[in-house]
């Protein structure tokens, strides 16, 4: 089969990307598949200096099929520099598979999202492919079907990213004159739709709240697993959006995932109402008071 392009975004973090080529080099896939990446511009001179090691590492990278570095003249930031790249890749190669410098991918990555890709192709209910568990809830089967998309270790195709709006003035007024807010945020459990009004207000850049709210107003669902295929290595306060703290630490699932297709393609209930009482348990008060005292212990709000 026609395997995706790997579409990696990049900026000053060298270890981080080392690292996620290295968890990558060991897929069997990556021989054929084309990497392009994505390297945005510096800020200041101290960025420029990590931003060029980055770069020189990049046109180091062997382990590939071919890769395409795309050198921005200028500091984008992450959202732009996403919307841009995933809508020029996948509007060329029809689907995409996309990471962020900051991750750590299974050796079996590759070859689940191909498959996923490949199976769910033509079943336009389907809009993107999530290889990061946020509850690992046991219970749950390998894969199955939920109305929201996660950011970390992804894959959509060019139908499915046609439904994405940047503009998050529009997609906020459309939640909430649907009423669907409380629904969008797991029955007022986790704050999508407060980070969707940080983004239209200019407290946040973020491109994924807009993607996982474009999808869910178009009824669009995203394929997930249970055993996580990526891991986030980006909490120590090195990334745009992430933070310190455990809280959203996995275990890489280091087996084949298979991908048995879903079958009525449908929303499974199970799921959202796992993912309901995962964020109610990891975002009522005590929960956050508890996590805040311990990075405070920890020293992630020195000045």
């Amino acid at each position: 089969m026609e395997l995706a392009p790997v579409t990696l975004f990049t900026y000053n973090r060298l270890q981080h990307t080392k690292d996620l080529i290295e968890s990558l080099s060991l897929n069997e896939q990556s021989a054929e598949s084309d990497l392009i990446v994505f390297s945005d511009g510096w800020k200041d001179e101290v960025d420029k200096k990590q931003v060029m090691e980055v770069r020189d590492y990049l046109k180091t990278i062997t382990c590939f099929k071919s890769i395409k570095i795309i050198e921005s003249p200028q500091n984008k930031g992450l959202a732009n520099s996403i919307i841009t790249g995933v809508t020029d890749v996948v509007n060329k190669y029809g689907k995409i598979i996309v990471l962020e410098d900051d991750l750590i991918v299974s050796p079996f990555f590759l070859k689940f999202m191909n498959d996923a890709l490949i199976t769910y192709q033509d079943k336009p209910k389907i809009g993107h492919i999530q290889a990061y568990t946020f509850t690992s809830d046991p219970s749950l089967p390998d894969t199955f079907l939920i109305k929201w998309t996660g950011s970390w270790g992804w894959a959509t195709w060019s139908r499915a990213w046609t439904h994405f709006n940047p503009n998050g003035s529009e997609l906020l007024h459309t939640l909430k004159e649907r009423h669907l807010t409380k629904t969008f945020d797991f029955e007022g459990n986790y704050p999508f739709t407060k980070m969707l009004r940080k983004q239209v207000t200019g407290l946040n850049d973020s491109w994924a709240i807009r993607w996982n709210a474009s999808l869910f107003l178009s009824d669009i669902l995203s394929l997930n697993v249970s055993k996580s295929l990526v891991m986030n290595n980006g909490f120590d306060g090195s990334g745009t959006n992430c933070g310190g703290g455990d809280l959203y630490q996995s275990q890489l699932w280091n087996k084949p995932l298979p991908v048995i297709p879903i079958s009525p393609i449908v929303e499974n209930m199970k799921a959202r109402i796992a993912f309901t009482k995962y964020y109610h348990q990891t975002n009522c008060f005590m929960a956050k008071a508890i996590r805040r005292i311990k990075r405070t212990l920890k020293g992630d709000f020195k000045a």
